[in-house]
């Protein structure tokens, strides 16, 4: 009898023999074909949690994947928070506008975090309130017996540095790291309850980027103090789910080691493919789960299918657990290529 989506996913999240791995975007999944087809688009999408939980569901019920996935952006957090964020074009990300508190290492002046609301207002509103009942909606009204649903959020290193300029924080962690550490731990207890409340929700799966924490931002041996420790206490500590996954963008190879250290649920790690795939998983392929690692950009988004199969064929054939896009989905990524990634999969054979 052929498994379930839930019951694939569930057996490669726990690194169980598996005739083929899952095929399922962790990372934003939504593109213009699938907003066409479902008939929920981008902003509407980002705002209203039916419309966010039709999209969520298209990449499954659209190009048959084998997830939902929940949440298409890294703001919704930082908005609710303060930060002014642009939510207006069907093609086009949520941008930040603003970085609403003052950090600055040059002379010394910060705010404090403290400023933030109450924590336990965060959850009351804005879009963190929308996606949480995206969830809900996916989990009672879609086929979530049989589909696991993955949420996405934002990371506390790459949160601290939407409020207050990632710039800032960058510099902060050579003059003034004491406030840089400051802020992270202010706002880690707020990602810790959100990460808790997707689970509550119905999210089985909580993919947490935090691309900030990249070693295009820092030297890899201040990871771990920057955003490794914070991963480890927000969403490391969840109860329920299958365990979850953090994604990390750019050239990860010298903080494998270190991202797959990270304790409690944080059963694997998601990474692009500038991490070469077998490389990868001879380094920790043992150690966690593999989420990843086909192009978003090239093959998907401008390459051809053939060049997509390709990609495919090397992500399954170094080993990942999970075959997934590196990161987040172009939203104009041609239909037959996100096809082609699906259908290679499916026909593929350990």
């Amino acid at each position: 009898m052929a498994m379930t989506c839930r019951e694939r996913i569930t057996a490669a999240m726990n690194k169980e023999n598996l005739d083929r791995p899952p095929v399922a975007v962790f990372t934003q999944s939504a593109t213009v074909a699938q907003m066409d087809a479902v008939g929920a688009a981008w902003p509407e999408a980002h705002k209203d949690p039916t419309l966010m939980a039709k999209l969520a569901a298209a990449q499954n019920t659209f190009n048959g994947t084998e997830c939902y996935r929940t949440c298409f952006c890294l703001t919704a957090e930082a908005e609710r928070l303060g930060c002014a964020v642009s939510v207006e074009k069907k093609t086009d990300a949520p941008m930040m506008k603003s970085h609403p508190f003052h950090f600055d290492p040059m002379s010394g002046e910060y705010a404090d975090p403290s400023e933030l609301m109450p924590i336990e207002d965060y959850l009351k509103g804005g879009r963190v309130a929308t996606i949480l009942k995206s969830c809900e909606i996916l989990r009672k009204d879609y086929d979530s017996e049989n589909v696991p649903i993955v949420a996405g959020n934002t990371g506390p290193f790459t949160l601290t540095g939407h409020l207050v300029n990632t710039e800032n924080i960058i510099f902060g962690m050579m003059m003034d790291p004491a406030q840089v550490d400051k802020w992270v731990a202010g706002v880690t207890p707020y990602v810790t309850k959100y990460c808790q409340a997707l689970i509550d929700a119905g999210a089985d799966i909580i993919q947490m980027s935090e691309p900030s924490g990249s070693t295009d931002m820092l030297a890899p041996d201040m990871f771990q103090e920057a955003a490794g420790i914070a991963v480890g206490k927000s969403l490391g500590i969840t109860k329920g789910g299958l365990g979850n996954i953090l994604h990390i963008c750019g050239d990860t190879t010298p903080i494998l080691d270190q991202m797959a250290s990270i304790g409690g649920q944080v059963k694997g790690i998601s990474i692009e493919e500038k991490v070469d795939s077998y490389k990868a998983v001879e380094m920790v392929g043992s150690k966690t789960v593999l989420v990843g690692n086909v192009g978003s950009v090239q093959p998907l988004f401008t390459g051809t299918a053939e060049e997509t199969r390709e990609g495919t064929l090397k992500s399954c054939k170094a080993g990942f657990d999970i075959i997934s896009s590196g990161c987040g989905i172009a939203t104009g990524t041609p239909n037959e290529n996100y096809n082609m990634m699906v259908e290679t999969v499916k026909n593929f054979s350990r």
